[in-house]
């Protein structure tokens, strides 16, 4: 396992643990429940928004773009996602709402109007590999678009704790 992907996990694990318990992921960060589909908003004390220092809706839609392309070449996960890339329209409502998920956590002006993570992945059966598998596609479309260390972890931290209510199985 690549050392970034054990960075990661560690992060999420502990930003899963974090969130349950409350309290924020690290020092300096603050944390609301805008609603129960993004886990809140998150700026770090005396810096810009997450939001922000992404660049953007502009800068996060093309962070999407790129991670989705990543899933759907991803053979481990793109079964999962077969139905959205066949319907144009699906998938541009696909695309739509993790543009709004990630704009809101990231503390932007976006609302995310979607389904909650939980309803989103009843019954698809997504396996802890899955959710890994995913987290690597995010990953390696962060990085090809040179989105900072500050900012990949705090997406990370941010984003990490829907993952009691994506996998189904270990």
């Amino acid at each position: 396992m690549q050392k970034w992907t054990q960075k990661f996990l560690a992060a999420v694990l502990g930003a899963a643990f974090v969130a349950a318990g409350a309290q924020p992921a690290f020092a300096g960060q603050v944390e609301t429940k805008a609603n129960a589909q993004t886990e809140g908003k998150v700026k770090m004390t005396g810096d810009k928004s997450l939001y922000d220092r992404l660049g953007g809706k502009k800068a996060i839609a093309t962070v999407v773009d790129e991670f989705v392309a990543n899933v759907a070449a991803d053979a481990r996960i793109n079964k999962f996602f077969a139905a959205t890339a066949a319907d144009p329209k699906r998938m541009a409502t696909f695309k739509g709402n993790l543009v709004d998920q990630i704009c809101q956590a990231g503390g932007g002006p976006c609302k995310y109007a979607g389904k909650s993570m939980k309803e989103a992945h009843a019954g698809m059966g997504v396996s802890t590999a899955d959710f890994s598998a995913l987290v690597e596609d995010l990953v390696k479309a962060l990085d090809k678009l040179k989105v900072g260390e500050k900012e990949k972890n705090e997406l990370l931290s941010v984003l990490g704790p829907m993952k009691s209510d994506i996998v189904e199985k270990p």
